[in-house]
C-alpha cells in the first residue's frame, strides 16, 4: 500500500532519509516523503519517524477539475473493504491553488460519496459511526486530488507525555530536525542555555538512547479491527527494548525563569528521565560549564517572537560572550533574527532555512 509521511516545508529530506534508515524505499516531495509498506510497517513509521508530522494511507490520487469528478473518484475507492460498518470516518480537507478551493464543499462532498459507497455494501441509510475513527483527509494541491486515511491520529509532536508547553514553544518534530541538522555527534556534551519547558533537551535524549518518538503513544491504527494488531505489539516491545539510558552523553540544560524550569524537571519525570536530563537556574551571560568542548543547542527569543528586540539582540552577544567562555564548543541555534551573526560577532559555518509555525527561521552551526 502506498503511504505519505507528511512534513513541514523543509524536513522533507529528513523524512525521508529517517524513513530510509527505517528499511523503506522512499521518495521525498513536497510536504513529505511517500513510501510504500503494509500495516505493520506504517506502525513501524509511526513509531519510530521523528521529524514526520502524520503518516497518510493514500487510497487514491488523481486530477480533479470539477466537484463531479471528486466524487466520483471518491465513490470508486473500496471503502467497504476498509470501513465497518459502525466506523466514524471525519473528512477534513484542504485546498490550495486549484480549480476548487472551497475546503466545506470538497469535504461535503467526498463524505457523500463514501456514504453513497457504503450504501452499496451495507443495505443501509444510515451509518451510525460509534466505532473505530478513520479519518479521512482530502487534500486538493495544483488540481491533483490526494483521498488519504490518517493513521495516526493526533500529530506525531504529540509524543504522549508534555502536559504544557509554556510560551513561544518549539515543537517537537522541529527540534528533533535541528538536533539531527546541527552536527551533534552524541559523544560531546550538550547543553541548552535557554532550554524553556525542555523540548530540545527531551528530543537529544531520545536520539541518544534510541528511543523511539511515539513509544508512550496510541495511533489512530491501533483501534482498527486489523489482523496485524500482535505485529503492532511486537513492534513496540521491540522499540521499547532497544531504548537504553545507560551510556548517553551528559545532556544538560539552564533558564533564568523558574516557571520554566519546574516545566522541564516535569516534562523529564513524565518522559523517565528525571535523573538522565539535568536543569538548572542559570543565566547565559554567566554560563560557564565544566565540560571539554561542550555542544550548545538553543530556541532563544527571536525579537519577533516575544516583542523585544533589543533584547534578542542582546541575548545573541551573549552567544558569543559564550562561545568565547568554552574554547572549542560549537553551537546550534534556531532563530528568526536578522541581526543574530552580527551581534554575536561570529559567522555561521553553516546555516538551513526552516519554519517554526508559519515564522521564518535559520538554524544557523557555529
Amino acid at each position: 500500500m502506498e503511504f505519505f509521511a507528511t512534513a513541514a516545508f523543509g524536513l522533507e529530506g529528513l523524512v525521508k532519509r529517517e524513513l530510509i534508515r527505517l528499511g523503506f524505499e522512499a521518495r521525498a516531495e513536497t510536504g513529505g516523503a511517500r513510501f510504500h509498506t503494509d500495516m505493520p510497517g506504517a506502525f513501524k513509521a509511526n513509531l519510530w519517524l521523528a521529524c514526520a508530522d502524520r503518516v497518510m494511507w493514500v487510497v487514491a490520487e488523481a486530477e480533479i477539475l470539477t466537484f463531479d469528478a471528486l466524487f466520483e473518484l471518491v465513490r470508486s475507492i473500496p471503502w467497504e473493504d476498509v470501513l465497518p460498518e459502525n466506523a466514524a470516518f471525519p473528512v477534513s480537507g484542504h485546498c490550495a491553488r486549484s480549480q476548487l478551493m472551497s475546503v466545506s464543499d470538497c469535504q461535503k462532498i467526498v463524505k457523500k460519496a463514501i456514504v453513497e459507497r457504503l450504501k452499496q455494501r451495507y443495505e443501509t441509510d444510515w451509518f451510525p459511526e460509534t466505532g473505530a475513527i478513520f479519518p479521512v483527509a482530502a487534500t486538493i494541491s495544483r488540481n491533483i486530488a490526494r483521498i488519504a486515511i490518517d493513521t495516526s491520529g493526533d500529530a506525531l509532536n504529540r509524543r504522549g507525555f508534555r502536559t504544557y508547553v509554556g510560551e513561544a514553544p518549539l515543537r517537537e518534530t522541529l527540534a528533533a530536525a535541528m538536533l539531527r541538522l546541527s552536527g551533534w555527534d552524541m559523544k560531546r556534551p550538550l547543553h541548552d542555555p535557554c532550554c524553556g519547558s525542555g523540548t530540545l533537551l527531551l528530543e537529544a535524549a531520545f536520539l541518544a538512547s534510541r528511543r523511539a518518538s511515539g513509544l508512550s503513544r496510541l495511533f489512530s491504527m491501533e483501534s482498527w479491527p486489523t489482523s496485524a494488531s500482535q505485529a503492532f505489539h511486537n513492534l513496540r516491545e521491540e522499540a521499547r527494548a532497544l531504548h537504553q539510558t545507560g551510556k548517553l552523553p551528559p545532556i544538560s540544560g539552564s533558564d533564568i525563569n523558574p516557571e520554566a524550569l519546574d516545566l522541564s524537571r516535569k516534562h523529564l519525570r513524565q518522559a523517565g528521565l528525571d535523573g538522565v536530563v539535568s536543569v538548572y537556574p542559570a543565566n547565559l551571560y554567566q554560563l560557564r560549564l565544566n565540560a571539554d568542548r561542550p555542544f550548545f543547542i538553543a530556541n532563544p527569543p527571536y525579537g519577533e517572537r516575544l516583542g523585544d528586540k533589543k533584547a534578542a539582540d542582546q541575548l545573541a552577544a551573549g552567544f558569543g560572550d559564550l562561545m568565547s567562555r568554552h574554547p572549542g564548543a560549537s553551537l546550534a541555534v534556531i532563530t528568526a533574527n536578522p541581526n543574530f551573526e552580527r551581534m554575536m560577532k561570529r559567522k555561521a559555518k553553516s546555516r538551513r532555512r526552516l519554519y517554526n509555525g508559519r515564522l521564518e527561521c535559520e538554524i544557523m552551526m557555529f
